[in-house]
């Protein structure tokens, strides 16, 4: 096992890019995440502190290699600290980009002291600019909020801002290139994802899977796609270049995560702490590490790499296990643990 230096697992890959959630909250109840009602949410007192938080980011930083912070949730913007988090990071580590995951509600009273804080980028969850479909993915009828959290943030001059959206077959995905279309025209950065099984009801099913494969088909029906050339490099996204249907110039990009058909677990840089301070080396681990004790046991900062290092280097081949081939398979189980309470 690897003693020193950055954080690297027993398959020679190394994690740059940070995840840290912050609160297992959410004030939406999106269906491929929560369930609608009877969640148990952590006590406050389970949860990391902005002071822990950021001490957690200056190890990454400072031991362990990280070059990217992420801040995710539940929906970190119900954090009121979330700012003095961000600051926090900023001041010890200037050069590092700091970004949020979020539904953007509440984003368009806070983007400015956000961005005052020193947060670099936002990614915004958005499955649909339907309001009908938008109520029935998050079973809340907030999309005026969430678009008005968006323009905020462009107006503040958070770019790029990109969305993220889940495709659910006969919910949303007919709307796919209605969806490219309005993000195209506003300067967003779409991401497409394959709806992965981290549903709290249980209810994924591999043959009901908008694959990205069927995603790229349904969006050459209005737009002619072609791969980006930059390097993909760790990236989940798959980039691809967006033209009319008749050619013509680059509208722009679009992103397709294909983390079910199309397994890019082989390049992965990521490291997940949870919001209650334990190490996931894997988003569908079913083993986690905790760091909590050590930040409050008056543990040293080389105490807690180390534990942080042993927990990546156990870090399973794929999809939370070395046996585990594809997300579907006879051999996979799905976590306890819902997306909410893991973070993104």
């Amino acid at each position: 096992m690897v003693t020193e230096g950055p954080l690297q697992d027993s398959f020679g890959r190394i994690a740059s890019d940070l995840r840290i959630s912050l609160v297992d909250k959410c004030n939406l109840r999106c269906t491929y995440c929560m369930p609608e009602a009877g969640m148990v949410w952590l006590k406050k007192s389970s949860l990391l502190t902005a002071a822990e938080a950021i001490r957690l980011a200056d190890i990454g930083v400072s031991r362990l290699g990280i070059t990217d912070i992420r801040f995710t949730g539940g929906e970190p913007l119900i954090r009121r600290d979330l700012e003095e988090i961000i600051a926090g990071v900023r001041a010890l580590h200037p050069e590092i980009p700091v970004a949020i995951t979020t539904n953007a509600i509440g984003l368009e009273a806070r983007v400015e002291g956000l961005k005052a804080a020193g947060l670099s980028r936002i990614n915004v969850s958005l499955d649909t600019v339907n309001r009908e479909d938008f109520a029935a993915v998050t079973r809340r009828d907030r999309l005026g909020d969430v678009i008005r959290g968006i323009e905020a943030a462009k107006d503040a001059g958070l770019e790029p801002v990109k969305v993220n959206a889940v495709m659910m077959r006969g919910i949303n995905d007919a709307h796919a290139p209605e969806l490219l279309e309005w993000c195209l025209r506003r300067g967003l950065q779409l991401r497409f994802i394959e709806q992965m099984p981290l549903d709290a009801d249980h209810n994924w099913a591999k043959e009901n899977l908008v694959s990205g494969a069927e995603l790229r088909a349904r969006l050459g029906e209005r737009f002619l796609l072609t791969e980006h050339a930059a390097p993909r490099g760790s990236s989940p996204a798959q980039l691809w270049d967006v033209r009319g249907a008749d050619g013509g110039p680059i509208l722009g990009q679009v992103g397709i995560i294909a983390s079910v058909t199309e397994s890019f677990c082989a390049q992965c840089s990521r490291t997940r702490i949870t919001a209650e301070g334990t190490i996931r080396s894997c988003l569908f681990s079913h083993e986690e590490t905790s760091l909590l004790e050590l930040l409050r046991d008056g543990s040293s900062d080389e105490a807690i790499a180390r534990r942080w290092r042993e927990a990546m280097w156990a870090k399973p081949r794929a999809y939370g296990s070395n046996k585990v081939t594809s997300l579907g398979s006879p051999s996979f189980v799905q976590p306890d643990r819902t997306m909410s309470a893991i973070g993104g």
